[in-house]
């Protein structure tokens, strides 16, 4: 057997490693319950975010205390931080604060919307939502169900109040939910935003057309453009309706959601559950969605 020289056994181990540095690396898939940043807010929440909202919290509450409670502790366990809810939601927001009771504040994101009605005090009314939600701060505050083309200065005392929370540290980022290609097409160059709340699935369900409660199947391509650009902008993306309000099937769902990711390129996603079978086909879709 010829005897390897230094030499030629050092040329070896360069050209292996060479070999090694140049195959690419196995990259981790990404899981429904990672943690990602929501654009120039900073805000970090796990990309699949539990909803409180379903036909305006009914179907939430028709669980009762203990059955929500239960299912909000079996998303916990499953690895989901992100719980989105509402003051328009009925009595969502008070059994929220209850179901995560005792788990530290610090352990989990909560996202909740105000509705932006003439002729209140926001500071008042951001008070009485930390009070029925029993937590001193909240990670997202959105302007709820924004449906003009004129928002953004209709809400200008909304917004400046938002800012002086902040300040206070009651509020830690904020953003708005738009319904209606009027009130999305304001979405893109408003500076005040950091992030965008906006429907999303591949058939348009639900979703944003010219008439934001209208019958009419959305927009998509111009809702996935509007979705690109603020991206471009640096704005967080957060969908809804992404199973079009519950009607879409299995295999629906999980077209949409990777349509969601994939294709429009959002940053997470909000999904209603009334049982422990809808979380786990929801991880497992995102999951999927990425595989």
């Amino acid at each position: 057997m010829t005897k390897l020289s230094r030499r030629s056994f050092l040329k070896a181990g360069v050209a292996a490693g060479a070999l090694a540095g140049a195959m690419p690396l196995m990259a981790e898939h990404k899981t429904a319950t990672d943690i990602v940043t929501l654009g120039r807010s900073n805000m970090k929440v796990t990309r699949l975010a539990f909803g409180t909202g379903t036909y305006n919290g009914r179907v939430q509450q028709q669980l009762g205390q203990e059955g929500f409670t239960k299912l909000v502790r079996y998303a916990y366990d499953r690895g989901i931080r992100f719980f989105e809810t509402s003051e328009s939601y009925g009595a969502s927001p008070q059994m929220l604060g209850k179901a995560l009771k005792g788990i530290p504040r610090e352990k989990y994101q909560i996202m909740t919307k105000v509705t932006t009605d003439e002729g209140v005090n926001p500071m008042t009314r951001f008070d009485e939502m930390r009070k029925n939600s029993d937590t001193d701060y909240f990670d997202i505050m959105l302007l709820h169900w924004q449906h003009s083309g004129t928002w953004v200065k209709d809400t200008r005392n909304w917004q400046d109040a938002i800012l002086e929370s902040e300040h206070k540290q009651t509020i830690k980022s904020h953003g708005a939910s738009v319904h209606g290609l009027p009130a999305l097409r304001q979405v893109p160059g408003t500076d005040w935003l950091q992030i965008a709340m906006i429907r999303m699935n591949h058939k348009g369900t639900r979703m944003d057309a010219e008439n934001h409660d209208g019958p009419d199947l959305g927009n998509v391509t111009e809702v996935v453009s509007h979705v690109n650009q603020v991206k471009k902008e640096g704005m967080g993306v957060i969908s809804m309706k992404l199973i079009g309000e519950g009607v879409f099937n299995h295999e629906d769902r999980q077209k949409a959601v990777r349509f969601a990711f994939r294709d429009a390129g959002v940053d997470c996603v909000t999904i209603g559950f009334k049982k422990n079978a809808e979380i786990d086909e929801a991880i497992d879709n995102i999951n999927l969605a990425f595989a």
